[in-house]
């Protein structure tokens, strides 16, 4: 007898096509039989060990999030309820080119200072891998061999590669060097990555020209994979650095998938169209594209990516080094308060838009939950002197949001047929940005269900199916016979984000059921004990 059978739920199978109502049996991790209107068809019914009543609920894929920084929490915490009680049954790691593998000793060291602020020191994580094989196998582990909360795949970090051929010299690779990460971008590839992401407003990925990212991304084509870069601005210049993007990645012939596709801060208000009609030339002259966004306004990173790109090459000893020395300190905050500092997107930087969110000596505590403004103000200081102070007391490690985007323009973004979610969530700090929490049920909520800017259909699509294209994995992304049994059951009329930028890590509301790979890791809406994730790796290429 088959294990589990779903009755009466209304299927939203991530198509975009209607929904329609039926039984759903899933057996061996796999969904083995779909009866429609199985209660009014007078047909026997399907039977199985357990029966779980879905009347009122709607059942889909597990969602898939594009743009997840959860590199260490997934063997961190057993629980990851961020996550699973999202409905999140796929994450996609390695992201904006910084992440733990591959790596030496000595790369391993700087990567873990230079994203303290997105994942922790790491100091409770045994680094027992190196290679991108490796650091999936490890997930395939997880927690006393059982596995991880939800599914993981991973993208091979172009800054990391740098790091790991070149170092943090702003300069062209020599031949060698190149030759060396084009190994390292193979060898992560044939390992299982889906693909190269890029950070190009930060160190040191951003020192690498187009030609250079060129050659390592005509290696990922080769083995079916696909580009993610973080682009050179999105601020001043975005539009332009999209279109970067998107000849780069022809000349290549590599698929390109765009990261928390934005058009943020005052020069790029009302501006989405512009990008939009970019993206659809491009998909008109036969581009393989696609990009992802989260519900929100605000963005979230480091206060360390706030600066010039010159002051911080040499990593972060070097950093730290140059904000002790007063001139060199004074150059940095002209070029970021008057020039524009490329780690700002090219724009002046408004301090009354950095929020800190967190920070990593539980000392500096009392800053977080205000802006760099208002912390100067109550001190009597300028900006710049807290901002300065603080990057020095916390050693690089603060994190902030930055109130700079426009809803107009997320709203327009996410209604392309190219595009699909990504939460871009950063799990650590006091007060981290509510999408590591919310975007998921954000969307079915309040863009579906309050305001109608997709019907639930096609969200469905762009969180389930259209990820799971991308990723090339031919049995996830639809409810579908013998695809696999990553699924979610949902109230489509109270599903809601509970968490704010108040009380950002409360868990969302109306997400009762969650199945990784036929397992329930949420049961009656609370986290069971369940580790059913694994890595996912890249189907091979014939």
């Amino acid at each position: 007898m088959d294990e589990l059978v779903i009755r009466d739920a209304d299927v939203v199978d991530g198509s975009g096509g209607p929904s329609y109502r039926a039984d759903v049996v899933v057996d061996g991790g796999r969904i083995v039989s779909i009866v429609q209107e199985a209660a009014a068809s007078g047909c026997q019914r399907p039977k199985a060990r357990r029966e779980l009543d879905a009347e009122g609920l709607t059942l889909s894929p597990g969602f898939i999030d594009m743009h997840a920084h959860s590199d260490l929490a997934l063997l961190r915490d057993p629980d990851h309820s961020a996550k699973a009680a999202q409905g999140v049954t796929l994450e996609v790691l390695g992201q904006d080119g910084l992440s733990y593998a591959p790596v030496d000793e000595r790369t391993l060291a700087e990567v873990r200072r230079t994203i303290t602020g997105w994942n922790g020191h790491g100091d409770d994580i045994e680094f027992d891998w190196r290679s991108v094989g490796e650091y999936l196998d490890r997930l395939d582990h997880g927690f006393d061999g059982e596995g991880i909360a939800v599914n993981a795949a991973y993208l091979i970090p172009q800054g990391t590669v740098r790091m790991l051929a070149v170092g943090w010299e702003d300069r062209d690779a020599t031949p060698q060097e190149l030759d060396r990460m084009r190994q390292l971008v193979a060898e992560g590839m044939e390992q299982g990555a889906v693909g190269m992401s890029s950070g190009l407003t930060y160190t040191p990925g951003m020192y690498a020209k187009d030609a250079e990212l060129t050659e390592l991304c005509r290696v990922v084509a080769s083995h079916g994979g696909y580009y993610c870069p973080h682009h050179r601005s999105y601020g001043a210049g975005a539009l332009e650095a999209y279109a970067e993007m998107v000849e780069l990645t022809r000349e290549a012939g590599c698929p390109l998938h765009l990261a928390h596709a934005t058009m943020n801060f005052g020069v790029n208000e009302g501006r989405a169209p512009e990008l939009l009609a970019l993206l659809d030339e491009a998909l008109a002259a036969g581009a393989d594209l696609t990009l992802d966004t989260y519900p929100y306004t605000p963005g979230s990173t480091t206060l360390v990516a706030m600066l010039p790109s010159w002051a911080s090459e040499g990593g972060p000893e070097a950093i730290l080094k140059r904000l002790t020395d007063t001139d060199t300190a004074e150059r940095i905050r002209h070029h970021m308060e008057v020039v524009g500092s490329d780690g700002c997107q090219g724009v002046p930087i408004e301090w009354d838009t950095i929020e800190i969110s967190g920070v990593a000596d539980p000392a500096l505590g009392d800053l977080v939950g205000r802006t760099v403004q208002e912390s100067a103000q109550a001190s009597g200081e300028t900006p710049w002197s807290t901002a300065r102070s603080l990057l020095l007391a916390d050693r690089l490690g603060t994190t902030i949001l930055q109130h700079v985007g426009h809803e107009e323009n997320v709203r327009a973004i996410m209604r392309h047929r190219a595009h699909t979610g990504g939460s871009d969530g950063l799990l650590q700090g006091t007060k981290p940005h509510p999408r590591a929490y919310g975007t998921f049920p954000q969307y079915l909520g309040r863009y579906v269900r309050e305001l109608g800017v997709l019907s639930l259909e096609e969200c469905v699509a762009h969180l389930t199916s259209r990820p799971a294209a991308r990723l090339r994995l031919p049995d996830r992304g639809l409810v579908r016979e013998g695809y696999r049994a990553d699924l979610v059951l949902f109230d489509a009329e109270t599903v809601a984000a509970g968490a704010t930028f108040e009380a950002p890590r409360t868990l969302p509301t109306g997400i009762p059921y969650v199945l990784v790979d036929g397992r329930f890791v949420m049961e009656d809406g609370r986290r069971t004990d369940v580790l059913a994730g694994r890595a996912v790796r890249s189907a091979p290429r014939h």
